[in-house]
């Protein structure tokens, strides 16, 4: 494979040229230094999707740009090489930069594959299959659209009469005048420990949402751009007929574990790839199925130490089992610590959840060696993961008892364990009073529609798809593959895969205590029998200890409290008060770690993403004590407070 991972920004609209595309190369020369300067651009509109004359305003104008990602430098010179071989090319103006007059001479390098389309992304490199694309119709319309397992995301924003969209959110930052922390989008943070789309976390810039296309068309007369038409171009969907025959199921599955394996090694010749493996059951099926294939296979583990659960001897098993070699990467506090910002700066956005320092670090070490990487994410989504279980009761005990304290959607909002329920102990009073009107239920409503699947266990498996799959596990999971050069390609994200699950009766996923019944039937031949029907667990990062030991200290620094005084949303003392267990009940043991962590990502985005300035730090904290004397710091406060005086 010869091409590499990358990202495009560009405009659709009314407006002076000059002024846009000085704009646009102003932002190509300012990129960062992870992000190649070589770029293609499309600087005219092909002759079949020129638009007609508007009074006053003349025709739309389009332009994009695609900017490689320089994960190795072997595939910078790869991506230089390629650039040469096509002509004519000119320099631009500083660093030697190169441009291709035509989009479509870049075609098969950027996945762009359609005659209308002017852009798109694969995750996994493969053109036949883009995740998020933009196209234009003969009927002066704008499309934006994104595949439904949401592998990669796609931005807009409306500036004038000009749509800009990129597949980043950092290339639209530049584009607006002021960049704010959207409310709405902080309090979805705060609640999911990622930002729900069609939100982002900066106002004035939107996401599109997996699995839906939006379409701009504009009055022909006045020129003005309409609101967007959302369109749902998939949706996980119930089957009226449910295979209840297991051995039929067995069969069928099998077939389709297979198949799709097969269409992700397609452009694969001798080279080797990488596999994450952690030893549970998903990506132990994915390794398996590539060693099947007889494709060359490293695989890749984490290893916490003493400190976290230890899931490495499982992933040393099923090396074993497979005769493949792999390789343990050390997640100590030390290398946490160096590839946090780097993993804040390489999410674009804001995700919580502790796993995401150790997977940039998995990222880092695997993209040493191959440009492929696969992983096992999906499962969990397809064959209604061990998260079901709990909701399954809450879901029969809400038929039983609909008179209860609690809605069934309020049950599932729980499940997330974040900041939902403690907004009045969590937000400063100026951002409590515009959050009144949010509901976080809402964010909900969509995914767990009964019309679209009437089934307890095929709502929540389409719930869990749309919302812990779409909108966190697989755009993060891209975004720190390709900060590194790697292309992702996760086999349970396969459609005909996908839409086959809802075919099955939940005895068939969910067999007494058994999660995943189907799937451990289809591939107990495939793998050690230990491994496939031991009990799933998370991966066992140690936040807290981490937390209240190694990042004692610097608990201070991120989370200062004159730093968020200064910000106006989080209460300054906030972690204070989730050390000292006082924000809530349900916020002790590994919820304290897990908690301070969503705050960290957050606040470590604001001045890292969004490049905000911060404040100067007070002392005002219990962290630069040594932590044996932290239930004391009230007292020492009160007598500093007093000398001061």
């Amino acid at each position: 494979m010869g091409n590499i991972p990358h990202h495009f920004l560009g405009y659709w609209g009314y407006g002076a040229q000059y002024e846009l595309e000085a704009l646009l190369t102003s932002v190509v020369e300012n990129l960062s230094p992870n992000l190649s300067p070589t770029r293609g651009e499309a600087l005219t509109f092909p002759p079949s999707l020129a638009g007609k004359g508007v009074r006053g305003l003349g025709q739309k104008i389009w332009n994009v740009v695609y900017i490689g990602i320089d994960g190795k430098q072997q595939n910078q010179d790869l991506h230089a090489e390629y650039l040469k071989s096509r002509s004519p090319l000119a320099p631009l103006k500083k660093g030697g930069t190169l441009k291709a007059p035509f989009l479509r001479g870049l075609g098969d390098l950027f996945s762009v594959s359609s005659k209308n389309q002017i852009a798109a992304i694969s995750a996994s490199g493969l053109s036949s299959s883009p995740d998020a694309w933009v196209s234009l119709q003969e009927n002066n319309c704008l499309i934006l659209g994104r595949e439904p397992f949401g592998k990669v995301p796609l931005y807009w924003t409306q500036q004038g009469q000009v749509i800009w969209f990129a597949s980043q959110l950092q290339l639209l930052l530049p584009i607006l005048q002021h960049s704010e922390v959207s409310i709405p989008g902080l309090y979805g943070y705060s609640c999911f420990s990622y930002v729900p789309t069609p939100l982002t976390p900066v106002n004035g810039v939107f996401a599109v949402t997996a699995g839906t296309e939006l379409v701009w068309q504009s009055d022909r007369q006045s020129g003005i751009l309409q609101t967007p038409e959302s369109k749902n171009i998939h949706s996980w969907r119930e089957a009226p007929q449910q295979l209840t025959d297991e051995a039929t199921a067995i069969t069928e599955l099998q077939t389709l574990l297979k198949d799709s394996i097969e269409r992700q090694i397609a452009d694969l010749k001798d080279e080797p790839v990488g596999v994450f493996l952690s030893g549970g059951l998903d990506s132990s099926v994915v390794a398996a199925l590539l060693v099947q294939a007889g494709v060359k296979v490293r695989a890749y583990t984490l290893d916490f130490g003493d400190a976290g659960i230890p899931e490495y001897p499982y992933a040393e098993q099923v090396a074993q089992f497979l005769k493949i070699p792999l390789i343990k990467v050390a997640v100590t506090p030390s290398s946490i610590k160096n590839a946090l910002i780097p993993t804040v700066k390489a999410l674009d956005l804001p995700f919580g959840d502790g796993v995401c320092v150790p997977l940039y670090l998995l990222c880092q070490r695997a993209s040493q060696e191959t440009q492929v990487i696969f992983n096992g994410e999906g499962g969990d989504q397809l064959f209604a993961g061990w998260t079901n279980k709990p909701l399954i009761a809450a879901g029969v005990y809400q038929a039983e008892n609909p008179a209860g304290e609690e809605t069934f959607i309020q049950q599932y909002l729980r499940t997330f364990h974040r900041l939902g329920g403690y907004e009045s102990q969590v937000y400063q009073p100026e951002v409590y009073a515009q959050i009144q009107n949010l509901h976080p239920e809402d964010w909900l409503l969509a995914a767990l529609d009964r019309n679209e699947c009437p089934s307890l266990l095929h709502r929540l498996r389409r719930a869990s798809l749309m919302l812990k799959g779409a909108q966190n596990i697989h755009p993060r999971a891209t975004a720190l593959g390709f900060a590194h050069g790697l292309w992702v390609r996760s086999p349970f994200c396969d459609l005909p895969l996908a839409e086959w699950t809802f075919r099955l009766p939940g005895e068939l996923c969910l067999q007494g205590a058994c999660e995943k019944y189907i799937l451990k039937r289809a591939v107990e031949n495939w793998l050690p029998p230990e491994i496939v029907w031991r009990q799933k667990r998370g991966m066992g990062v140690p936040l807290t200890s981490w937390c209240l030991n190694d990042f004692w200290h610097q608990l201070g620094i991120w989370l200062n409290p004159e730093v968020l005084r200064t910000n106006n949303h989080f209460y300054p003392h906030i972690a204070a008060q989730i050390v000292e267990g006082k924000l809530g009940a349900a916020i002790q043991g590994r919820r304290i770690g897990e908690t301070l962590w969503l705050l960290i990502m957050w606040q470590l985005w604001r001045s890292h993403v969004l490049n905000e300035e911060l404040s100067k730090q007070s002392w005002d904290h219990p962290f630069w004590l040594h932590r044996g004397l932290w239930r004391n710091y009230k007292i020492i406060r009160n007598l500093l407070y007093q000398d001061s005086r």
